[in-house]
């Protein structure tokens, strides 16, 4: 055997193991009972940056969309209420240094140099709950948002400003109401067993694996602590190919985009989480 077919020989025994452990790997996380089993809709997935970015590849994927319990006037800025990212006012310092964070050493490095903040990403679990407290909670603000307004509305009927605003808070409401995403990242941990006794109902908690890092803020001349989250590890969620066909009749919001200026029909998705916390589609259903 010469050289050059010695090489291709090789080259396609790698592919063939590695497709090998691929679909092993695919097979163990989706063997069992599923870790959870969500009830999802269009409010919480959307087509994937890399879909957006190669519209000639015909496979179809999606992405959680999930949000950040905000709080006061920032959770009504636009493009506010969902998100892939961000920092949790829970995650504060304590948090932090429960998940295994060396909190005063990061604090302590000076502002030009912060090689631990730089290096400290690591991986943990993220709990996502689906329609639950941190959404009703979000509802009640929306509420209160457009009671406030339409009592500065009564005060001043004729002041342009007030009618825009009270006008974004009705408007923010029915978004809130109808479109925005009812998924919201809530806690994080290192032990599943931990979070899914303390969360035990696998129909509205998912709990996925999450990229955390460090990052520091002042307020006023203290150093404040503060944890980035990133759930791209659960965020590619390949479509069957049997399934995409429901996708059909309905344009799938993309990547930040709105669903209620979208045009997509409205769906249904039982999402599945396997043994190695990776999501997949049981069952799609076009409504």
């Amino acid at each position: 055997m010469n050289t050059r077919t010695l090489t291709l020989a090789l080259g396609a025994a790698i592919i063939v193991v590695a497709n090998a452990v691929a679909l092993g790997g695919v097979a163990w996380n989706r063997s069992g009972e599923p870790e959870s089993r969500l009830a999802l809709s269009q409010r919480e997935l959307a087509k994937t940056a890399e879909w957006r970015a190669h519209h000639e590849d015909s496979g179809l994927a999606l992405s959680l969309k999930w949000r950040i319990p905000r709080a006061g006037q920032e959770a009504y800025e636009k493009n506010g209420y969902w998100s892939y990212g961000g920092s949790p006012s829970w995650l504060d310092e304590r948090r932090l240094a429960e998940l295994g964070f060396d909190v005063e050493r990061a604090k302590a490095q000076g502002a030009g140099q912060q090689p631990y903040l730089r290096k400290s990403e690591r991986e943990v679990l993220v709990v996502l709950e689906l329609a639950g407290a941190a959404w009703e909670q979000a509802l009640e603000g929306a509420r209160r948002n457009l009671a406030d307004k339409q009592a500065a509305l009564a005060a001043e009927p004729d002041a342009e400003q007030v009618i825009r605003a009270e006008k974004q808070a009705r408007d923010w409401l029915e978004r809130e109401e109808r479109h925005n995403s009812r998924l919201f990242a809530i806690d994080a941990g290192t032990d599943l067993a931990g979070l899914r006794a303390q969360y035990p109902d696998r129909s509205r908690y998912m709990i996925l694996t999450a990229h955390l890092r460090l990052h520091r803020s002042a307020n006023g001349d203290e150093v404040v602590l503060g944890g980035y989250l990133n759930t791209r590890a659960g965020h590619r969620i390949n479509v069957p190919h049997a399934l995409r066909g429901t996708f059909a009749a309905a344009r799938v919001a993309e990547v930040y985009e709105v669903y209620e200026a979208s045009g997509a029909a409205p769906f249904g998705v039982v999402l599945a989480v396997g043994r190695r916390l990776e999501p997949w589609i049981e069952s799609v259903v076009q409504r």
